[in-house]
């Protein structure tokens, strides 16, 4: 099983990022996927999961409006487009995978780091 996140990068407050998931080794439209991100010195938080239908997609209250979280099964691929990025965005994202939305996942990637700074 392997999960690559690609897309992170330096935006300016305002800006947007889409990062994307590419799951492999697994039958990707079997798994639920789920955004996480950690910035220095903080706890890991959830931020937005999808489930295998890819409906009702779940979006935490501190990304909620500018986050949302998407996938496309035939690609093997999960997206979370960022808009309206603020400064606290700043941190590492993964991407993760479980058969359903939990805080404690069972696959995951190694991240990507996005920085949000003027």
């Amino acid at each position: 099983v392997q999960l690559v996140e690609s897309g992170g990068g330096s935006v300016q407050p305002g800006g947007s990022l889409r990062l994307s998931c590419a799951g492999s080794g697994f039958t990707f439209e079997n798994y639920a996927i789920g955004w996480f991100r950690q910035a220095p010195g903080k706890e890991r938080e959830g931020i937005a999961c999808i489930n295998v239908r890819g409906d009702d997609p779940y979006h935490a209250d501190s990304v909620k409006g500018r986050f949302t979280v998407s996938r496309d099964n035939a690609k093997n691929l999960a997206y979370l487009q960022m808009n309206s990025l603020k400064v606290e965005d700043t941190a590492v994202y993964f991407c993760a995978a479980d058969t359903w939305c939990t805080v404690d996942m069972d696959y995951w990637g190694k991240g990507t780091l996005v920085t949000v700074s003027s």
